[in-house]
């Protein structure tokens, strides 16, 4: 047989695409088993309107997300503070910058936070106000932390230099005592 003439052998699988008519439409062709064709029939507006939905839910459960990531930071700094202890030295007095430093850092930037997530369908009032308050837990915390190392300054005398110290209230001692 020639092969520049357009003849097709007799194979099972050979399809002469010269000829128009020996080509089945794809209505006459069954689907596949589980292929449905219901999604191509269905209103272009419809499938938007869907992939808008699924993907203001995404934009939301990521929100809150990154709302909610303050507070591993906020335990995990709690623990590192405990482990400093309450003297004032080196690593204590750097762990509790730290803890001041992180949360004004994030409450600078939380529009850039939330940016990626801004949508019409997505409402971020509420994870913005969670995640701002996360973050001033964190501050709370690092206050605390620099007022049980002495180094806030909530006497008088602190500021001014005439001034005698404040007296103590109260002592309390270690031990038991002995009768």
């Amino acid at each position: 047989m020639d092969k520049g003439k357009g003849v097709v052998m007799n194979r099972r699988w050979a399809i002469d695409f010269t000829d128009n008519s020996t080509v089945p439409s794809s209505r006459d062709i069954p689907d596949p088993p589980g292929f449905s064709r219901a999604p191509l029939d269905q209103d272009d507006s419809t499938l938007s309107r869907q992939k808008k939905d699924a993907e203001a839910n995404w934009k939301s459960q990521k929100a809150w997300e990154m709302a909610q990531a303050p507070f591993k930071n906020l335990l995990m700094m709690g623990f590192m503070m405990w482990m400093a202890g309450s003297t004032v030295h080196l690593f204590s007095i750097g762990i509790t910058f730290s803890a001041l430093w992180q949360p004004i850092s994030a409450l600078q930037g939380v529009g850039k936070v939330f940016a990626p997530y801004k949508d019409s369908k997505v409402d971020l009032l509420a994870p913005k106000l969670l995640f701002i308050a996360l973050n001033l837990g964190g501050l709370a915390l690092g206050v605390w932390k620099l007022n049980s190392l002495g180094l806030l300054p909530t006497h008088t005398s602190d500021w001014v230099s005439s001034l005698s110290p404040a007296q103590e209230v109260e002592y309390s001692g270690g031990g038991m005592p002995l009768h």
